[in-house]
């Protein structure tokens, strides 16, 4: 069990980046796989916002094609998208004592985090260096990954 991340998704979808070919593949083995894996809304909106982005993707697309990817990729029968329960803020409480320095950008990996713990999914599969400031979590970088 594991998450994916945004970056991941914008790493698969970009022809350009140096590590499209790794993610693209690893992508499309989990979109066929029949063992669960996930995403969050936070992750699909992020990489939204990405792909999207004049200033951040060097090509951006239109938010009908970065759409049509998102929902390529929700249709595969294993995924599953987490969202934030009962318990949430508890967790959230819990991150924001034991990380006293979390701000700004953080509060996004803060709140998939949250959400990972909440249904017990410990692994995430990412580019993103914050993750790292959650020693609970299981931090895969997929270009590093045999």
């Amino acid at each position: 069990m594991f998450v994916v991340d945004s970056s991941v998704l914008a790493m698969a979808a970009d022809r350009g980046d140096p590590g499209h070919e790794t993610c693209r593949a690893r992508l499309d083995g989990w979109r066929v796989q029949p063992t669960p894996w996930y995403l969050t809304w936070p992750i699909v909106f992020e990489f939204l916002g990405l792909v999207t982005h004049p200033t951040v993707y060097r090509d951006p697309w239109t938010l009908d094609d970065a759409w049509a990817f998102v929902e390529a990729v929700l249709a595969a029968p294993a995924l599953e998208v987490l969202t934030a329960g009962d318990r949430h803020a508890g967790i959230v409480s819990d991150l924001v004592e034991q990380n006293p320095g979390l701000r700004g950008a953080a509060m996004t990996e803060t709140q998939i985090a949250a959400t990972m713990i909440e249904h017990g999914v410990k692994q995430i599969v990412t580019r993103d260096t914050l993750f790292h400031r959650f020693p609970m979590l299981e931090v895969v970088d997929p270009l590093k990954a045999g």
